[in-house]
This record gives structure tokens, C-alpha cells and sequence, in this order.
């Protein structure tokens, strides 16, 4: 899945984490994030595909273009039994 520069910030916005976390979430240069976000380039494929699957491992999940705009949310998470 290929995702927008305003999708990656919001999704950091979400989890409130700094672009040198995502960068190490992903494992790659803080640049390539920052670079992205602000729209001077796009990553090559690899390196977008590993943004993508850092910010939806921990949680987000990315909304396609529908005629309302593409966006993101953070994923339900599944409810646990409590102990007593």
C-alpha cells in the first residue's frame, strides 16, 4: 500500500511519536523521513513499504481514497478478559 505524506504525519500525530522515532521504527534515515513528510521526494519502495509497516504495526491503519480523501486511525484493539 502506498501512502501520502499527510497520511505519515497524521499517523505519527496518532501515535505521538517524533520522525526520528519512526525512522528508527523503520529503519531508515531520519531524512528519508523528514524528506517525505515535507514532500521534497518520495522514498524508493522499499523504504516506503517499511514506514508503512512500522506505523501500522504499532497500530494504525491506513484508509484508502474513497471520494472523501485517503486518511488514517488507530486500529480497535481487541478487548481482553480481565483477571479477578
Amino acid at each position: 500500500m502506498t501512502i501520502t505524506p499527510d497520511q505519515c504525519r497524521a499517523a505519527r500525530a496518532l501515535l505521538d511519536i517524533s520522525q526520528d522515532e519512526l525512522a528508527t521504527m523503520a529503519k531508515v534515515g531520519k531524512s528519508t523521513v523528514r524528506s517525505f513528510e515535507s514532500g521534497e521526494r518520495t522514498p524508493i519502495a522499499n523504504n516506503l513499504a517499511a514506514i508503512a509497516a512500522s506505523l501500522h504495526a504499532a497500530g494504525v491503519e491506513f484508509i484508502p481514497e474513497n471520494g472523501g480523501g485517503a486518511g488514517v486511525r488507530l486500529a480497535k484493539r481487541q478487548k481482553t478478559k480481565s483477571r479477578k
